[in-house]
């Protein structure tokens, strides 16, 4: 047998016994791991295929062995042959030693420049709005450079070598001068956005890998038994909180909040609520058997109205194994779960059963409801795993009609037929409606029934009534009606965030009537809402709201009458 068949032999005898935890398949897995590490693997799929079983076993490792091998193993990753030789073909893979391109947002493109600066660059061949930015090169140029600027036999990429500086790349010349731009923040990103740079991240000394992702929690917590593959009992899974819940320092925070960001930077994604994070609103939520989740909240700047945006990094023995996005209202949450690829073979049930019951612990939720594109509606990875059948053997359930209808006959079609399976056109009209799961009585008032496009229409009516254009006057105006109200006349000396809060929610409250009738202990406690959903920790705030009864009243009597 030749070199390259015995590893491929080795490779696919790791595979099979992977994910088995059992007596003697650990010494089995030492002996091929060691024979592979010294292995020319003949394709990048095998060095890919190789890099996964690392990881995977460095968040579920047999025991020390296992462990300090992969770990050993993966810290030197970049430096194997068949990775150097299969680097181009394993771009995009978060490898170590691999480069990633992504069409980064502005917020990801901007942390990226700061760090990596160097070995951030444009990948112009793939640039389809040069003409866009050539357009636009004179607002990132000093005026007298403008000149230069209005040759029309200089491209674009031309005119950026020229206006960099010599240590910088093009890349990061383009992002520092679109954050200088003298515009409100909102706008330099929309214009960033519009650009749509590819961008390309280059291997080098500290940049993101998967392969050395991990942050260092406590001792690790060995596999000695099978993997928990069944389905668990939600309603009793959601009632047992976690272990522990435990604040982070500001420094251990931004720690977890990188780990966050390199997490999607290596899967070339990106998530607002990791881009926003607050490294102060930062909790480790401890639920045994070596899983947390890192729970991080976002900035005040970025903070939705009403709604609470929290997003859970899921880890395994400290090693990030995929992500939890959770906004909350009124004790209902809506989740978006996903597992990174190389453990989904794994506990993924098990884990979603623990986060929801983090979000209980959390957020006192008692609806939880899961939105279309979870399930695969204009989403063809979840729509093509059959996402729709996965919460829904869990206990999740349709509101709408015409969902039940057609689930209860596919349920009638797998009991005449247990090897049936829905097609997709089918799993698309199931998934075109939200899945719900109910720990009381149903109720209208969660997120996924509540209109809350409507309070924003209620908002723009009485603005437009009183303010017409003027709205920097309604701002003001609003926010002194509302001081008064609830007992917050100084509102000018408030912390930042808190402040901030205070102005965006006046105008709804100016919009609510009935706040004027409310007596004064109502009205303080709505005062302490606005400060609280723009202080450290924003669940405070959701607490608050959650807990004021009239509040609640009076926003469900507003959308009525939108």
């Amino acid at each position: 047998m030749t070199p390259s068949a015995l590893a491929t032999s080795d490779l696919r005898a790791l595979d099979r016994i992977v994910h088995e935890f059992a007596a003697g398949v650990a010494d089995r897995k030492l002996d091929l791991i060691r024979k592979l590490s010294r292995a020319r693997l003949p394709s990048a799929r095998q060095v890919l295929a190789f890099h996964e079983a690392l990881i995977f076993l460095r968040a579920y490792p047999d025991d020390e062995r296992v462990l300090a091998l992969c770990e050993r193993l993966l810290q030197q990753f970049e430096r194997r042959a068949d990775l150097r030789r299969f680097k181009g073909e394993l771009a995009d893979s978060g490898v170590a030693g691999t480069a990633i391109g992504y069409r980064f947002y502005a917020p990801t493109a901007s942390w990226l420049a700061q760090r990596f600066g160097p070995a951030l660059r444009v990948d112009w061949d793939e640039f389809e709005n040069e003409e866009l930015l050539g357009r636009n090169l004179w607002m990132l140029a000093l005026w007298g450079e403008s000149s230069a600027l209005d040759a029309k036999s200089v491209t674009a990429r031309e005119h950026v070598t020229r206006l960099k500086g010599p240590k910088e790349s093009d890349a990061e010349f383009l992002v520092r001068r679109m954050e200088a731009l003298p515009m409100h923040v909102f706008a330099r990103e929309r214009f960033a956005d519009e650009l749509d740079l590819p961008l390309r991240l280059l291997p080098g000394r500290g940049t993101p890998s998967r392969s050395r992702a991990r942050f260092a929690t406590g001792a690790p917590v060995f596999q000695r038994t099978a993997l928990r593959r069944e389905r668990p009992d939600l309603s009793r899974e959601i009632m047992r909180p976690p272990q522990a819940v435990r604040d982070v320092s500001v420094r251990v925070g931004r720690e977890l909040v990188q780990l966050a960001r390199e997490a999607m930077v290596t899967r070339a994604r990106d998530l607002e609520a990791f881009m926003h994070a607050d490294e102060r609103d930062v909790r480790l939520v401890d639920c045994g058997d070596g899983l947390q989740f890192a729970v991080m909240g976002v900035r005040p700047e970025r903070r939705l109205l009403l709604e609470s945006v929290y997003g859970f990094v899921t880890l395994r023995n400290d090693v990030p194994i995929g992500y939890v996005l959770v906004s909350t209202l009124f004790r209902s949450a809506e989740v978006a779960y996903n597992v990174f690829d190389a453990y989904r073979r794994a506990e993924a049930a098990h884990v979603y059963g623990r986060a929801l019951a983090t979000a209980r612990a959390l957020f006192e939720v008692d609806t939880f409801m899961v939105p279309p594109y979870q399930l695969g509606y204009e989403n063809d990875e979840g729509l093509s795993s059959g996402a729709w059948w996965f919460y829904q053997k869990l206990g999740f359930r349709p509101r709408a009609i015409e969902a039940r209808r057609l689930m209860q006959k596919e349920l009638a079609r797998i009991r005449r037929a247990p090897k049936h399976r829905s097609s997709l056109a089918t799993l698309e009209k199931l998934a075109a409606h939200e899945l719900y799961f109910e720990l009381g009585r149903p109720r209208e008032d969660v997120l996924g029934k509540f209109p809350l496009d409507r309070i924003g229409a209620a908002i723009t009516a009485y603005v437009a009534r009183r303010f017409g254009a003027d709205r920097e006057r309604a701002a003001l105006d609003c926010a002194d009606e509302t001081a008064k109200l609830v007992g917050q006349r100084a509102w000018r000396r408030l912390l930042p965030g808190e402040r901030l809060s205070f102005e965006r929610w006046a105008p709804l409250v100016a919009a609510l009537p009935e706040v004027a009738r409310w007596n004064t202990p109502d009205r303080r406690a709505l005062g302490a809402i606005l400060r609280a959903k723009g202080g450290r920790r924003e669940s405070d705030g959701v607490r608050l709201i959650d807990e004021h009864a009239r509040l609640r009243a009076a926003l469900r009597h507003l959308v009525r009458a939108t």
